[in-house]
């Protein structure tokens, strides 16, 4: 594997700094807001400006990279991005961060496809599976370990000041690289429509999981903070999630190869369901929460790539990464709704609203994934592909899943479909 990754180092140590830098931002700008005296509401729908932005970067990004190229686009988001972080140090108004939000989650988007075009560009079929692991470990690394940051907040200022320095210094080894960048590739098209109709498990499956996450990075941390836990305990309990998230993945996709991946998934929300419920009775920081939110970073973040596997075993090979991207972009539309879901529900039902809701759509889910085991016969055994962990970023990520087919190079009498996927339907 280390032999795999030497040569995209300087891109992963883009991605570890660039998430240390900004992967904390959803946990202080929450905390920032309900010390403010901003209602529940206001601090979830600033959540969701971030990831509107990043549902309309993922579709809007792609032509501004292939328009300037790679490294002039990836200059620019980061130089934006770290703008907007300094910009929340200027005065706290809820309509200015939701704006800024909206700005963030344009630039990560527009970084992210940046980053993982390079790491597909150098990926060969052999070492495809090394550079993915490598990615996901440095984006969830960085994101874990930002996480700290939380503790220097005691100047109000100090933290974007820092966060701006890395994602700073995130340009430094991206400007510097001498991997050429990537050509567009061509992809066959998968409307919603025909998605659903293969998959209706994974396509209902992926926008739940946004819900459900996009809910707890949204509100989370004022969840636990409510429950009387200081900077210092809520940083580590964000960071316990997110490990966790990592640790149960593999596990979790090694029996969904060995047995009917509906099974696995149907199970998985409802375990999901159940944690949620055990979380809304914790109240203080110690074993039971901190195990807990192990646990629900392990089921839910398995639950994405869960799908996507699932989704892929019921599609011809070359409509699979069109599929992935879709499957992305549903996530997001579900993260950008989950945090106005679950800041409503923590309005009627108070500090344990978090965790019903995501409980709520858990169940839901739980309910339809019975219905279709019921419904349809599952794929044989022998058709089933290998599970691959794959990030929720953009659509191009799914490029480098090492079972989507090879991309076909775009003839130069004419002119190459750029997109990745079509959202008609």
């Amino acid at each position: 594997m280390l032999s795999s990754i030497l040569p995209v180092r300087s891109l992963l140590a883009a991605i570890f700094m660039l998430m240390a830098g900004s992967g904390f931002l959803s946990t202080l700008i929450s905390l920032r807001l309900e010390r403010g005296g901003s209602g529940t509401l206001m601090i979830g729908a600033v959540a969701t400006a971030y990831f509107a932005g990043l549902t309309v970067g993922a579709l809007r990004a792609a032509p501004v990279v292939q328009r300037v190229g790679h490294i002039r686009a990836f200059a620019a988001f980061v130089s934006l991005l770290s703008a907007s972080t300094l910009a929340y140090a200027l005065f706290q108004n809820v309509l200015f961060w939701a704006s800024l939000r909206f700005i963030d989650g344009l630039c990560v988007a527009g970084v992210f496809i940046c980053l993982e075009s390079w790491l597909n560009e150098r990926a060969e079929p052999d070492t495809r599976g090394s550079i993915l692991a490598g990615y996901m470990i440095a984006l969830y690394s960085g994101q874990a370990l930002g996480q700290f940051l939380l503790n220097f907040g005691r100047t109000p200022s100090i933290p974007f000041l820092i966060a701006s320095i890395l994602i700073s210094l995130a340009v430094i080894p991206v400007v510097l690289t001498r991997i050429a960048a990537p050509l567009p590739g061509q992809n066959a098209p998968c409307t919603m429509r025909q998605l659903y109709a293969s998959s209706p498990l994974g396509f209902i499956g992926a926008m739940t999981t946004g819900l459900m996450l996009g809910a707890f990075y949204g509100l989370a941390a004022v969840h636990v903070r409510r429950l009387g836990l200081d900077l210092s305990q809520t940083a580590s309990f964000m960071s316990i999630v997110i490990l966790g998230g990592v640790a149960l993945q593999w596990p979790l996709g090694r029996l969904s190869d060995r047995f009917d991946r509906r099974r696995v998934i149907v199970i998985s929300f409802g375990a999901t369901m159940a944690v949620c419920l055990a979380l809304t009775m914790v109240d203080g920081m110690g074993l039971p929460l901190l195990t807990l939110g192990g646990l629900f970073g392990g089921l839910s973040f398995a639950l994405y790539p869960l799908c996507v596997a699932h989704t892929n075993d019921r599609l011809d090979p070359a409509a699979r990464v069109a599929a992935s991207g879709a499957l992305v972009l549903l996530y997001s539309i579900g993260a950008a709704l989950g945090p106005t879901g679950a800041a409503t529900a923590m309005t009627l039902f108070g500090v344990s609203g978090l965790f019903l809701f995501i409980a709520a759509v858990a169940g839901g889910t739980l309910v339809f994934g019975l219905w279709r085991q019921a419904s349809s016969l599952p794929v044989p055994g022998d058709d089933q592909q290998s599970y691959q962990i794959l990030p929720r970023t953009t659509p191009v990520a799914a490029m480098l899943d090492p079972h989507a087919p090879e991309q076909i190079a775009p003839n130069e009498s004419e002119p190459a479909d750029r997109s990745l996927l079509t959202l008609s339907g």
